[in-house]
């Protein structure tokens, strides 16, 4: 399942690249099939739509989709979920009783392709109790039930569940009836040293690749490819890579030396086998940075596939001794040797194949679109248009023959182009308008529609961001998109909510659009509509727009109802937006919660800070956590690399939480040193299986800094008492872009099976003086400072009628504001108004008309006097001189005085 399991994914821009890799070794030239010729002209993205069939599922791993376009999901903890494509309804349909620890669990599933005849599926998973095996199994599927009596176990894995990782454990059937099976290499990749996976001393053949995926009487690290029969046995078919009587390894074997080959997928036409398969992270030099690429591998029929001893181009790693930390020569790729006393298959392997795409860590140069940093690749579907001949919702023609890769860490789905022997010819990026968090399954449907599953945000958990999307394509007339907006989604009950489809939209012109929502069994019409729950429980609402022409697209939100958000209010009687020098903040924090009978304080956190650099508070604060608001730069640009993609803040992941992190390396500066060299160069060993990517494009500094915000988080908040007086006397010699920040938020306990909520209120107090040029909405021109204007920044080109608005500014006490401006045209006045341009007058201030041509001099304060106006206003400044026919004036910043 990976380091690679699951992500996040946005997908970029479209490119294209020409690199071409050799035919692959054994393939003759009256084997090459004959690929189709591609269109040329990229298909309008606006006849893309998506829509969310469902959501909120518990680690979805693979979807099985049935000739009634009903859908099974098989989720890791061993939930098998059905969705009914005719009600739009999700339901449980059986939980298998399985181990899913480290990264086993209930991992694949697939519909026999004469499902419609005898409604077959499979499943494979590892076995809950005292046994390390993991089956895949045959059941009935009956009137909507699995039959438990029709239940046949085709094949026993035996596995170690001592270590982690890598479990692989997808099922695919090709278009011949025959049954593939991904199973990961299941060997420890700790204590690895920098090196693959080949430990041959006494008691650690648990570590060693070659006892495994280098094993040919091992199944694991291989895809197996059988022939499901009908009295719940198999066969093995013709043309795998051992002989039948398994007198040179497991017959059922038709790929080996793979190391996690998590997505499979079979090409209906060539048969040829598509792979993703995840790599490791060692500090082996190679072509590319390190010898730890992630492959996109192509099989043309059986072969060895170099794991542990080739990646990449057959890139190869040198012996390392685990005994004597001495390297030794590489392997031939073209003549590997499984010397390994752990090996009880055959001894000399046939030659390694290499993959069809791999990178590395850092950019490829092969590939450079595929980005940098951690990896995790999957191989999803081949497309081919003259097998859906009359499908309403077929892709273009334009990705004819294309395969379609993706990698959930790295934010993309990519098409992938091959010349006519089948070769690597391109790549782009698909969908750009599509956003896929952390897809997970990948396939195309009789109807043409794309079906994508997701996993969602964080690892091992149910996310409400999973489920399952539809994406349909159509000529003439487009499919609208469906988009639902709810009022809340969380709350007491009863709980009422207003949902919208305002977002909804269709791209042809003159088409207008119905609107149906499904709450249970209650149906309600319009673009927005207001329901009211009045049991605990989670819900899904269910949108579906139609245009004239027939053509519909459905959305779900998810509604918890049953526990209501804490109300945390902060109380003052100063002024909420300024500090001044000598002032003081006399506050008050008063927390209610519905559920809650008493307020418990150990859930209370509230803090009181200075920050040195605290532009832009109102958006970055918003919901945000109190502990670490003296990083909040750091932390959004700690949202734009890929460490989201194994540690969430507070709960463990793939990796351990940054919280976790926190806690132990505490906040000294050797262990901040420590945090950022590992942040840099990478790691693996500290915290179990999962070895970090390197950074090595971070600077010292910038690791020295994200090191910091990761050790912030596990600083016990110094909890402030609820009513107080705080002197404002921090900001002395800081300049003027500090902020108070006063921080409160409380956890309720969760209620009627809602998980807890959390709020949060603060109240950010900022330099009374504010540059002009920094106005929220405004028809002025501006300035940058520069040696020419002695480094002044200003705003210039106000003529009369021009106008800055500035939002949400409190004037409470406030009795003036003082602008720094300089005579330069024909003077005039600057009006302050409430909320709009033409709104209530708060005061004026005129200003002199002159010409100074030096722009570093002739600068002069002047006030404007301030009418009382309590509480938040929109303030807008209107520049007016109704004889004037050029340029007023110049200004610089405003002071708001009390």
């Amino acid at each position: 399942m990976l380091k690679s399991i699951l992500l996040p994914i946005l997908i970029g821009t479209f490119c294209l690249l020409t690199f071409r890799l050799p035919r692959l070794p054994g393939l003759l030239p009256d084997e090459r099939p004959s690929f189709p010729h591609l269109a040329s002209e990229k298909p309008d993205s606006t006849r893309f739509t998506y829509q969310t069939l469902v959501s909120g599922l518990d680690e979805p791993m693979q979807m099985a989709l049935l000739p009634n376009y009903d859908i099974v999901v098989v989720e890791r903890k061993g939930g098998v979920r059905y969705f009914s494509h005719a009600t739009q309804e999700l339901r449980t349909l059986a939980h298998f009783n399985v181990f899913s620890g480290i990264e086993d669990g209930l991992l694949g599933v697939a519909a026999d392709p004469g499902f419609a005849v005898n409604h077959w599926l499979y499943f494979y998973y590892g076995v809950g109790g005292p046994r390390s095996v993991s089956h895949l199994v045959r059941y009935e599927l009956k009137d909507g039930m699995l039959v438990e009596s029709s239940k046949k176990v085709l094949l026993e894995i035996p596995t170690q569940r001592e270590y982690c990782c890598h479990s692989a454990g997808h099922l695919v059937f090709d278009r011949s009836g025959l049954l593939y099976l991904s199973i990961g290499d299941n060997t420890n990749a700790e204590e690895i040293e920098g090196h693959n996976p080949t430990d041959e001393r006494p008691g650690r053949h648990l570590s060693d690749g070659q006892a495994s995926t280098a094993n040919s009487n091992d199944y694991r690290g291989k895809i197996l490819r059988i022939r499901p029969e009908a009295d719940g046995t198999y066969s093995i078919p013709d043309g795998n890579l051992f002989p039948k009587d398994g007198s040179e390894g497991k017959p059922e074997i038709y790929v080996m030396g793979v190391r996690n080959p998590f997505r499979i997928s079979v090409d209906p036409k060539t048969n040829f086998l598509y792979w993703g398969d995840v790599g490791p992270d060692t500090q082996v030099p190679a072509e590319e940075g390190f010898l730890s690429y992630d492959e996109i591998n192509q099989a043309r029929g059986p072969g060895f596939f170099g794991y542990p001893y080739f990646l990449g181009a057959n890139e190869a790693f040198p012996k390392y001794d685990f005994e004597t930390k001495q390297e030794g020569p590489a392997q031939d790729p073209e003549h590997p040797v499984n010397e390994s006393p752990n090996n009880t298959g055959i001894r000399k392997l046939p030659p390694a194949r290499p993959a069809f795409i791999w990178y590395g860590k850092g950019p490829s140069k092969r590939w450079p679109d595929l980005g940098k940093g951690g990896a995790s690749a999957m191989a999803g579907p081949v497309y081919y248009s003259d097998l859906y001949p009359d499908a309403p919702y077929k892709l273009p023609a334009y990705y004819n023959g294309k395969l379609f890769i993706y990698d959930w860490v790295r934010k993309w789905i990519v098409a992938v182009t091959m010349d006519n022997n089948g070769n690597y010819a391109g790549m782009e990026h698909f969908l750009p308008q599509l956003k896929v968090v952390a897809p997970m399954d990948m396939l195309i449907a009789p109807d043409g529609a794309l079906y994508v599953l997701a996993y969602g945000t964080n690892w091992f958990a149910r996310n409400t961001d999973s489920g399952i999307i539809r994406v349909t394509y159509t000529e003439g007339n487009r499919t609208p998109v469906a988009i639902a907006a709810a009022s809340t989604e969380v709350g007491a009950a009863p709980l009422t909510v207003t949902f919208s489809a305002e977002g909804s939209r269709d791209f042809d012109p003159g088409d207008t659009l119905t609107y149906e929502w499904q709450l249970g069994t209650t149906r309600l019409h319009g673009k927005q509509i207001r329901y009211t729950f009045r049991q605990p429980g989670t819900y899904q609402a269910l949108l579906t727009v139609r245009d004239p022409h027939g053509s519909t697209a459905s959305t779900t939100r998810q509604i918890r109802v049953g526990n209501s958000p804490p109300e945390v209010t902060i109380a003052t009687t100063a002024n909420q937006s300024f500090y001044w020098d000598d002032s003081e903040l006399p506050y008050t924090i008063t927390i209610n919660d519905r559920e809650d009978q008493r307020i418990d304080p150990a859930r209370v956190t509230a803090s009181f800070n200075y920050l040195d650099f605290g532009k832009d508070l109102a958006s970055v604060l918003s919901g945000g956590d109190n502990t670490s608001i003296a990083y909040i730069t750091t932390e959004k640009y700690y949202q734009t690399l890929d460490c989201s993609a194994c540690h969430s803040k507070t709960e463990k992941s793939i990796g351990p939480s940054l919280m976790a992190i926190s806690e132990r390396y505490r906040a000294v500066k050797e262990n901040s040193r420590i945090l950022a060299n590992k942040i840099i160069k990478g790691g693996s060993g500290s915290w179990g299986s999962y070895p970090m990517p390197p950074h090595p494009d971070l600077s010292a500094s910038q690791a020295e800094e994200l090191a910091a915000y990761i050790l912030s988080l596990g600083r016990k908040p110094e909890n402030i008492p609820l009513a107080g007086r705080f002197p404002l006397n921090r900001h002395t010699d800081k300049g003027t872009e500090g902020a108070y920040v006063l921080v409160a938020s409380y956890t309720d306990g969760g209620a009627n099976g809602i998980s807890p909520i959390t709020s949060s209120r603060y109240l950010a107090l900022r330099n009374p003086t504010i540059k002009l040029e920094t106005y929220d909405e405004g028809n002025v021109g501006v300035v940058i400072a520069t040696a020419n204007t002695g480094y002044h920044s200003y705003i210039a080109n106000i003529t009369a009628g021009k106008y800055t608005r500035f939002n949400h500014l409190d004037l409470t006490h406030i009795r003036a504001i003082r602008f720094l401006a300089q005579a330069h045209g024909q003077g005039g006045t600057i009006e302050a108004r409430s909320g709009a341009k033409d709104g209530p007058l708060l005061g004026t201030v005129t200003l002199p008309p002159g010409n100074v041509p030096d722009l570093k001099t002739g600068w002069q304060e002047f006030r404007l006097e301030l009418q009382p106006a309590n509480g938040f206003h929109d303030l807008y400044l209107v520049y007016s001189n109704p004889a004037a026919t050029g340029s007023l004036f110049h200004l610089d910043w405003m002071r708001f005085e009390r």
